[in-house]
């Protein structure tokens, strides 16, 4: 077993739990879980985790150190996160790291500051006031910063539990609850902005996602396929893991050509879609289909064809961006870092053959009439059976950038 005391392990960081801290008798699950997660995304690196009081704890070593914050700026189940320095239970040691962080500020600009305190250990002789009050005193005095305790250019925390912590910069992450605490859903990824977000957003609510993406070469070109992959790694970051199926749809799209009608083309492809996802979620024991629809953004998400769509979903079909705009989306896309990619110029199977005149307000029974009679349920079948399986994770993110120990 690592010995997390030795010396080598310099590098100390702390996260703090979110809603976590209100989830009564469930409590303990939801914290073994964040737990497991942060432990296998650091699985390949010399770092030890641990939780304890309502706080994550990371020991790293200082190589280890990069992969560790990448892991905690994509943690989710955590409010935020600081690297610590970690000090003698005395005001006189506490004073010393207050300073040290009010020197630093200062060289980096900063003007005035203060200082909060949170005394988790009653045996301590100073309560958090006067922690304040004490360990400010010598970065006051001194000339370093001055104190303003109502709009300071930074902020100084010290926590005193069962060890000192004493840290400034805090960075503030996704919060959501610990993925894979909230059942299993399979989102229908494109290489679009919405359904990244749409997964992204499931996650956040505790639920682990797999992908499924809907190909259609040669009309669909090898670089669709990649944008999609990338897409997939980059949310499996915040998912711990994930995996892309890759199912070819191009005969089930030549069929729906030949056999529908125009109009009904792109509503009868989202029915082939969802015929296909229930077949994968029954393979892959999932609770629910996620998509990254949102009403009235196109001719497809008018409340009646979402309703055509969503009476062929076997299981629950799941909508995270059905009230949002597009700059919403766009925001989060940016915030996770899916937007460069989801922007660029290659088209997905959803455009090909759009019509240009949709059906706007599909019948449920029109709609299955026509999807009967093109008969590709065996074409659909046999997409499913050929489809390709993709891992990303987390861990491997780690790997691949920082390597193994």
């Amino acid at each position: 077993m690592t010995d997390i005391y030795d010396e080598s392990y310099t590098e100390r960081y702390l996260g703090k739990l979110g809603e976590l801290t209100l989830k009564g008798g469930n409590k303990k699950i939801f914290e073994k879980q964040l737990v497991n997660n942060t432990r296998l995304a650091l699985e390949t690196v010399d770092a030890h985790v641990y939780l304890r009081n309502g706080r994550l704890y990371i020991r790293a070593t200082k190589e280890a150190a990069p992969a560790v914050e990448y892991v905690l700026d994509h943690l989710l189940g955590i409010t935020g996160w600081a690297k610590v320095t970690v000090t003698e239970k005395s005001i006189e040691a506490i004073t010393k790291a207050v300073t040290k962080l009010a020197q630093d500020a200062k060289d980096g600009g900063a003007r005035t500051f203060k200082v909060e305190a949170r005394r988790e250990d009653k045996s301590f002789p100073l309560n958090s006031y006067e922690i304040c009050v004490e360990s400010a005193g010598e970065a006051s005095d001194g000339g370093i910063l001055e104190v303003d305790v109502h709009n300071p250019d930074v902020t100084i925390n010290v926590e005193v539990r069962e060890e000192v912590f004493v840290y400034s910069s805090q960075h503030r992450t996704c919060r959501g609850l610990p993925v894979g605490v909230s059942g299993k859903g399979l989102l229908l990824l494109s290489g679009g902005l919405d359904s990244p977000v749409a997964g992204y957003r499931m996650m956040r609510r505790g639920m682990k996602v797999e992908c499924v993406y809907f190909h259609s070469y040669p009309y669909t070109s090898v670089e669709a396929q990649q944008k999609v992959e990338e897409l997939a790694a980059k949310i499996a970051d915040y998912g711990v893991d994930t995996h892309l199926n890759i199912i070819s749809f191009t005969d089930v799209q030549m069929q729906i050509k030949k056999k529908s009608p125009e109009a009904f083309a792109t509503l009868m492809l989202r029915l082939c879609m969802m015929k296909a996802s229930n077949l994968l979620c029954g393979r892959i024991h999932a609770d629910a289909i996620i998509t990254g629809e949102s009403l009235g953004q196109v001719a497809s998400q008018t409340v009646e064809n979402l309703a055509v769509t969503e009476s062929f979903a076997s299981l629950p079909l799941y909508r995270p961006l059905i009230g949002l705009d597009k700059e919403e989306i766009v925001a989060t896309a940016k915030e996770i870092d899916t937007y460069g990619t989801s922007i660029l110029p290659y088209e997905d199977c959803c455009v090909l053959f759009s019509p240009k005149h949709p059906v706007l307000r599909a019948d449920i029974e029109e709609a299955r009439r026509i999807y009967e009679g093109m008969e590709i349920d065996e074409l659909i079948q046999k997409a499913f059976d050929t489809r390709e399986i993709k891992r990303y994770s987390l861990r491997g993110t780690v790997e691949k950038r920082w390597g193994s120990r």
